[in-house]
């Protein structure tokens, strides 16, 4: 039914071929992804894959089961599921799900690659324009920056103009959003 949908699908036996699969070659699909877990099946069961899943910061993952009873959702969702479905799954449940999931992937990446430019962007920075840009970010002046750091109010001018520039900030209030983004990584 994915398939017709549009979705590009890839099916395993089990959670460890999953997993094995994995190891070996990474995501197979370049774009959003989420998994679509039974929580019954040989070997890991859907909570012990979503709990590896968990702590490796991988993709969504839509549990569902038929034999499972509400203690198995709870826990599903506390450990990190995005939804949890009871089989027999109906067409528009299922699309719905996996939908959802493929969103939380999508904007997951959004982050995931902002946070890696912004990275880059902070890398960039030379430790003067670190300085000053920190300052900026405390709230300092261009006139107490200067005196503290016994430079002229031209140099921390040029200084935070070069490290806004480089940050992409086209404002003081940008500046120091980025700047104290980057710190914290995102």
């Amino acid at each position: 039914m994915l398939h017709l949908e549009g979705y590009a699908c890839e099916g395993y036996a089990s959670a460890n071929d999953y997993l094995t699969a994995q190891e070996r070659q990474g995501p197979v699909f370049p774009g959003p992804a989420c998994i679509l877990s039974d929580m019954r099946m040989p070997g890991l069961d859907g909570l012990e894959l979503l709990a590896q899943l968990s702590a490796r910061d991988e993709m969504p993952v839509i549990l569902m089961s038929g034999a499972s009873g509400i203690r198995d959702a709870v826990e599903g969702f506390r450990t990190g599921a995005v939804d949890f479905l009871v089989k027999p799954v109906e067409t528009d449940e299922l699309l719905a799900a996996v939908a959802k999931a493929l969103a939380i992937s999508a904007r997951s990446r959004e982050l995931r690659t902002r946070g890696q430019d912004l990275a880059q962007r902070l890398a960039s920075l030379t430790p003067r324009e670190q300085t000053v840009a920190a300052r900026v970010a405390q709230g300092d002046t261009n006139v107490q920056i200067a005196e503290e750091l016994g430079i002229s109010l031209r140099s921390v001018k040029r200084i935070r103009q070069s490290a806004a520039a480089k940050l992409g900030a086209e404002s003081t209030a940008e500046l120091v959003l980025k700047f104290t983004e980057g710190k914290r990584g995102l």
